[in-house]
């Protein structure tokens, strides 16, 4: 693969695209809530299951979160 142009850019760039746009505008930018809620929610499920702990549920939600927002 040569240089990133437009036409490929990778999952990871989309997605540090995003962080960093979440890091600069906070609560404002469009990806911070549904990536705050999926993060919400893995912790919650994390808390149920006997196995996982829920700063792993946390971060697996908020990854999922944030492949969903990317994805689109």
């Amino acid at each position: 693969m040569s240089e990133n142009s437009p036409e490929e850019r990778s999952i990871f760039d989309d997605a540090k695209d995003e962080v960093v746009g979440m890091a600069k505008q906070g609560v404002k930018h469009p990806s911070t809530k549904p990536v705050l809620t999926g993060a919400a929610i893995g912790a919650v499920a994390a808390a149920l299951l006997p196995v996982v702990t829920w700063p792993v549920g946390l971060a697996a939600g908020a990854g999922f979160a944030l492949y969903q927002r990317i994805k689109k």
